[in-house]
């Protein structure tokens, strides 16, 4: 009997052991649960827009600065080059059918106007050259038996052959000239300048409509430049230009704006401005490029630290901190540098924007890595 209680007694103790044993385990593995923790780097989607988790102990280093809003110099600053003047730019094209018999000029080569330059075969022009001829002789016989109707109508018939012969490309003298139909011209230069394009070989079969050669003077020409949509306001027709080429570093060329685009650049947010230059030696030339500087009134204008600004496939972008542990990337479109290390603004930052200067290339391999991650 005293072996039977001994033994219960000693059961009794070792499930409670046990027992306490696994309380002890269970609490011990409840206290040792680790809390979840976030990836990073992190992207978040609020209200459409993505944004980085990021807190600056994440990142140590980086520097901040705001968006802001400088003064203007009253000299605005742009570029340009030098084009043709397209009121001085004369094309000569084939009237007829027919085929070129023989050159005098090709390309870069100057003429003068009323220069012969090509002789053309066609057989229209000794078909109209008959027909000029016998309005002639119709209306001579027709002075000589006196003046009625039927002088009326000869003379009438030769106007008509002549304008003809001008529709064909034939000037005044050589329709003077003319003594027997002849199927071939020499068509003159319309204009005195330079060959810019010459599309004339011997031999070469033309249409109506073909161009032969493109005619260019040089004594005027312009200056096209680019303005940004936010300085249009500072630019007027009339304003001073100064224009120095890569050609001729020392020399400056004067000029006033005389037209400007009625249009923008969908793309760069731009507008022409073009310059009148008097060019009688010749020396500027165009798709010459040149540094163009407009005496006009003071503006201000948005800048951004240059170190803020990351280039990105095609783009520049800069992250701006809207929350203590959020970060913006935006596309950024800017104008100009400058020599204080700044970059213009013209879309993308607002003014006094927070913008991470320091660690910026950093920041754009962790946006990437979040995409990564996400995708």
């Amino acid at each position: 009997m005293k072996r039977t209680i001994t033994f219960s007694i000693a059961a009794v103790a070792l499930a409670i052991a046990v027992g306490g044993c696994q309380s002890d385990t269970a609490t011990r593995a409840e206290t040792t649960t680790q809390p979840t923790t976030q990836p990073f780097p992190q992207l978040i989607q609020e209200q459409g827009q993505q944004y980085l988790v990021l807190k600056s102990a994440d990142v140590p280093g980086m520097t901040y600065e705001l968006v802001k809003e400088i003064e203007l110099p009253g000299i605005l600053e742009t570029t340009g080059q030098v084009a043709f003047d397209d009121r001085r730019v004369s094309t000569i094209v084939s009237r007829v059918q027919g085929r070129i018999e023989n050159v005098r000029v090709s390309v870069w080569d100057t003429v003068h106007r009323g220069q012969p330059i090509l002789e053309l075969y066609s057989p229209d022009f000794m078909s109209g050259e008959a027909e000029y001829l016998q309005a002639e002789n119709t209306a001579k016989i027709s002075v000589n038996l006196g003046p009625d109707s039927a002088g009326d109508l000869a003379a009438s018939m030769v106007t008509a052959a002549k304008r003809k012969l001008e529709l064909l490309g034939m000037e005044d003298a050589d329709i003077a000239a003319v003594k027997v139909p002849s199927p071939t011209i020499w068509m003159r230069a319309p204009i005195s300048g330079a060959i810019v394009q010459n599309e004339a070989m011997i031999g070469t079969a033309v249409n109506p409509g073909d161009v032969l050669y493109q005619l260019g003077t040089l004594d005027h020409v312009w200056i096209t430049a680019d303005i940004y949509e936010v300085d249009l306001a500072r630019v007027q027709l009339g304003q001073e230009l100064e224009a120095v080429t890569t050609a001729f570093p020392q020399e400056v060329f004067h000029g006033q704006i005389v037209r400007v685009s009625p249009s923008i650049d969908p793309n760069l947010h731009t507008a022409q401005i073009r310059c009148d230059i008097e060019n009688l030696d010749g020396r500027l030339k165009p798709q010459m490029l040149a540094r163009i500087r407009i005496i006009t009134r003071p503006g201000a204008a948005l800048v951004v630290p240059q170190q803020a600004l990351v280039f990105d496939g095609d783009s520049y972008y800069a992250f701006v901190q809207v929350a203590a542990d959020r970060v913006d990337r935006r596309k950024v479109q800017i104008g100009a540098w400058n020599e204080h290390g700044y970059a213009r603004v013209l879309a993308g930052l607002k003014l006094n924007d927070l913008v991470i200067v320091k660690k910026s290339l950093q920041l754009n391999a962790l946006w990437h890595e979040a995409l990564g991650e996400s995708a």
